[in-house]
């Protein structure tokens, strides 16, 4: 059997608005737990009330996910500047 080889180069990965992203996702988790109170006794007598213990789940580690991703913008952003600075300072 031949080993399997790409024919070409990966893309590169695709930035976009991260933040924005995980934000808007973190406050629909939110909102589909909220929705879900007012019918929580029925969620428990059909068994099903880990559908709104995942939706909070889903808020709570969606909090943990803004705080990361907003730490790798600062952190990618200070980068790019760090980099621009040794380019700037080299080309004198």
């Amino acid at each position: 059997m031949a080993k399997w080889t790409p024919k070409h180069e990966a893309p590169e990965p695709l930035e976009g608005p991260v933040v924005a992203t995980i934000t808007g996702g973190t406050i629909l988790w939110f909102v589909l737990f909220l929705v879900q109170l007012p019918f929580y006794g029925w969620f428990d007598d059909h068994g099903h009330t880990w559908w709104v213990w995942t939706c909070l789940a889903g808020a709570g580690l969606g909090l943990i996910g803004i705080w990361y991703v907003r730490k790798r913008d600062a952190a990618i952003k200070r980068a790019a500047a760090a980099g621009m600075d040794q380019a700037a300072t080299a080309a004198e």
